[in-house]
């Protein structure tokens, strides 16, 4: 029996690479694919600011490459953001959806504060591990340039939503919203929003979960997806 195809989805300031842990447990159960968006971990910078439709044309063009007419997306926090925009702007490509940590809420004032964190003197001053993990992720793009993109494009996000609550409800593809009860980033209240913006949404809360992949508890999340995209719950 074959296997479904299953696509892991990065977040901001991540790669392929921080799947590495979840590859092994979910390869027993579907055909697992991983990439990297533009400018993040081995894939190069383009002559163009980080955008969701753009993060959308990487994974078309994966999917082109590899001669998928369409797949299932696990995408953690800006992966699931991607995940949903594929699903609402090319729905024949994308089969189901599963979303962990995604922030749907996005205004000026909100995005100011996210980016407050991501200055390049502050991240090597008080957190330098981080910097230095980013260094070692971002190599060929190198660490302050994906950065300063990331930071642009949040303060965008905080002008323009580019997948705001209202076109969600366009959305009729099975979507699960995951958020974690310790998320700092991503509020339970907007998570239920988006869940209740979607025609066929679900809502998985995770205990004692905070926001970073690393910290999600690995078992928990092989459950809950191996769950999910059970072919029995199409």
């Amino acid at each position: 029996m074959s296997k479904n195809n299953l696509l892991l989805l990065h977040g901001a300031l991540g790669s392929k690479s921080q799947f590495s842990s979840l590859v092994p447990f979910l390869e027993k159960t579907f055909q697992i694919h991983v990439l990297d968006f533009e400018g993040h971990g081995s894939s190069p910078l383009k002559n163009r600011p980080f955008r969701l439709d753009h993060f959308s044309e990487n994974v078309l063009d994966y999917l082109s490459d590899h001669s998928l007419n369409c797949i299932d997306i696990f995408g953690y926090s800006m992966g699931g953001h991607v995940g949903l925009y594929l699903a609402q702007k090319h729905p024949e490509k994308i089969n189901q959806v599963f979303t962990l940590a995604t922030k749907f809420l996005w205004t000026p004032e909100l995005a100011e504060r996210e980016v407050a964190s991501l200055d390049v003197e502050t991240v090597l001053k008080k957190v330098p591990q981080f910097a230095k993990v980013l260094e070692e992720r971002h190599a060929v793009s190198g660490w302050k340039n994906v950065l300063e993109k990331t930071k642009e494009m949040f303060l965008e996000q905080g002008k323009n939503n580019p997948l705001p609550l209202e076109e969600m409800r366009n959305i009729h593809h099975m979507v699960r919203i995951g958020v974690g009860d310790r998320d700092k980033m991503v509020s339970l209240e907007e998570s239920i929003e988006a869940y209740h913006s979607l025609p066929q949404g679900e809502l998985q809360i995770f205990p004692k979960t905070p926001h970073p992949l690393e910290k999600v508890p690995l078992s928990n999340l092989v459950y809950a997806i191996v769950d999910f995209f059970s072919p029995e719950r199409r």
